[in-house]
């Protein structure tokens, strides 16, 4: 109480550094004397007769157990002090003293300074009782004991005080983390002269070391290459697909041999901390070899402030987007992957004015379904050729349909040729049905999983931008023609679209397509007066039937799931489930 008392009008955490900094001439003179000596050190022993340690130095092992009691309880003492400056070094504009985190451990510092300050009086006791030994042997065990319960209890103190630091630390994180945040909203929101504050925020602040990683050679680099150009930001998971790297480098390729459409890219992985692993590094590096692009350097270089920004602002997810900056790091699209997997480096600069712009252009048409995947598809339409896609994977259905069609077209004396399209979100299974047609030779197929995974994605992709721009099936042909494309997709049969030249285009699901096939010849006479499509659409349509089931499987995308979607074939609103799909293949 002495101590406290003279030490009154200081902070406790004063009161505990000054009692820790009086006891430590004490302890420290004590301790170096009675080490060296215990090493044989000549003149260590001499001041060790002047202190009164000569017990001390002939019998050390004898007292270990009050050595290890008092370093103990020294350590503990240390430790809760430490805590205690830490608290009184927290950044006040984040936390303040009457913020609960702060206020809990407020209310415990005058318990552990008194607690401390107690330790210290115990240690020079100890140290006191040690000094005054002279030549008799007797126990202290006693004494050790107190020491030892002290320092459960001062161990105990700092502990909580520990767990409440991390607690106090948490939320600074947080609150920084939200002004980080903040700080980049504002960033997107103001006119800048080049774009590299904005990939400074978004990257890495720091100039200690280069960001980047130039894949193509593995070169470091600076964001300076990226200085005043458009770039694009890949962001993804680590589950980034081969085929997605595949299409992207070949545009990539493409525009930096084109000046007028160029543009760096660079990709940022979106990884966890605490899942981040000597197997994710191995993914992370093996992803960087396919590239031929920038990446970041480490992942666990983007701030979790980003990594808040890029999904709740730019909608990640899961699936990987591509954020589009001009050369003034003004944002283009918050994602322009839709645009880039439908009209591939045409759609520079990434606008919304440009997509706009090319879906005027557009039309219903076998180029569009097909364009960048097969010049083979398009060279048969401009011969003229009748041309049938079809897909799904129902063996069955696919050798009968094939078989029947191609007798049809005999029959019709037409120039006809088969495309197999596969199916989406079926990458193993397809390897396999290229393998069956490779062997049954049913007709003309894509020889690898990435034309069939592309096509689907550019389906996807022009649902997705047509909804984004606000396009309904009532308004919009485009939109109803993918989202019945889709919906055949969705189907356990297959289905099959008719085409010839721009414009006549016949579709149907498998067995409504098997049928009217195989009942040609009730339709015959039509398809000599009108051409082969048109009277193969109007057939269809009067065979169709108001019964129906039609599903329409969206994948989960940055653009969102619309709260409403009408049935392509029927106009009604569809019901809406919900279905969590894990296919190990």
């Amino acid at each position: 109480m002495v101590i406290l008392n003279t030490l009154s009008s200081y902070s406790w955490h004063a009161k505990v550094v000054l009692s820790l900094a009086a006891f430590a001439v004490i302890f420290g003179e004590f301790w170096l004397v009675s080490q060296l000596s215990a090493a044989n050190n000549t003149l260590a022993k001499s001041v060790s007769l002047l202190k009164q340690l000569p017990d001390i130095v002939e019998n050390p092992s004898s007292l270990k157990p009050q050595f290890d009691a008092l370093n103990k309880l020294v350590k503990a003492a240390l430790d809760v002090t430490i805590s205690i400056i830490d608290f009184k070094e927290l950044p006040s504009e984040y936390i303040s003293e009457d913020t609960p985190p702060m206020s809990v451990a407020s209310a415990h510092i005058p318990i552990a300074a008194y607690w401390t300050i107690r330790s210290i009086v115990a240690c020079s006791t100890q140290i006191a009782s040690l000094i005054g030994l002279r030549n008799e042997y007797f126990s202290q065990a006693s004494e050790s004991w107190e020491l030892s319960s002290l320092a459960y209890k001062v161990n105990s103190i700092y502990e909580h005080l520990k767990s409440q630091l991390e607690i106090c630390h948490q939320y600074i994180d947080e609150k920084r983390h939200i002004e980080a945040f903040h700080n980049l909203v504002h960033l997107f929101e103001t006119s800048h002269v080049d774009n590299l504050k904005i990939l400074r925020a978004l990257i890495y602040a720091r100039d200690d070391q280069p960001p980047l990683i130039d894949c193509s050679n593995r070169s470091k680099a600076t964001l300076e290459v990226l200085r005043r150009k458009h770039v694009l930001l890949l962001i993804s998971d680590l589950d980034l697909s081969q085929e997605e790297i595949m299409i992207l480098d070949n545009l990539y390729k493409d525009a930096r041999s084109r000046g007028d459409t160029h543009y760096e890219m660079v990709w940022i992985p979106i990884v966890s901390k605490s899942a981040w692993n000597d197997l994710n590094k191995r993914k992370f590096e093996h992803l960087q070899s396919s590239m031929a692009w920038y990446s970041v350097r480490d992942p666990l270089i983007i701030e979790p402030a980003v990594t808040k920004y890029i999904k709740e602002v730019w909608n990640f997810t899961k699936k990987a987007i591509v954020v589009a900056l001009d050369p003034l790091g003004k944002l283009s699209s918050p994602n322009a992957l839709h645009m880039i997997w439908i009209w591939g480096n045409l759609a520079f600069p990434f606008t919304h004015e440009r997509e706009e712009s090319l879906w005027k252009s557009e039309t219903w048409s076998l180029e569009l379904l097909v364009d960048g995947i097969d010049p083979t598809v398009l060279e048969w339409m401009s011969e003229g050729k009748f041309i049938c896609i079809y897909g799904g994977e129902d063996l069955e259905w696919i050798q009968t349909f094939t078989s029947t069609t191609l007798s049809v077209a005999k029959s019709a004396n037409l120039s006809l040729e088969m495309v197999y399209v596969g199916k989406s979100n079926a990458k193993e299974r397809m390897q396999k049905m290229i393998t069956t047609f490779n062997t049954r030779k049913f007709s003309y197929f894509w020889p690898n999983v990435t034309s069939i995974w592309f096509f689907w994605a550019r389906l996807e992709s022009m649902l997705y931008s047509k909804l984004q721009q606000g396009k309904t099936v009532e308004d919009d042909q485009i939109l109803g023609e993918v989202m019945t494309v889709l919906s055949f997709d969705g189907s356990d049969r297959g289905w099959a679209i008719f085409c010839r030249g721009t414009n006549e285009m016949a579709r149907a699901k498998g067995d409504l397509a098997l049928t009217s096939l195989r009942e040609f010849e009730q339709w015959r006479e039509n398809s000599e007066r009108d051409g082969f499509v048109l009277a193969l659409k109007e057939y269809l349509q009067e065979l169709h039937t108001p019964h129906h089931c039609n599903r329409l499987i969206l994948p989960g995308s940055a653009g969102g799931i619309p709260e409403r979607v009408v049935c392509a074939e029927c106009g009604r609103q569809m019901e809406k489930y919900f279905m969590y799909r894990c296919c190990v293949e």
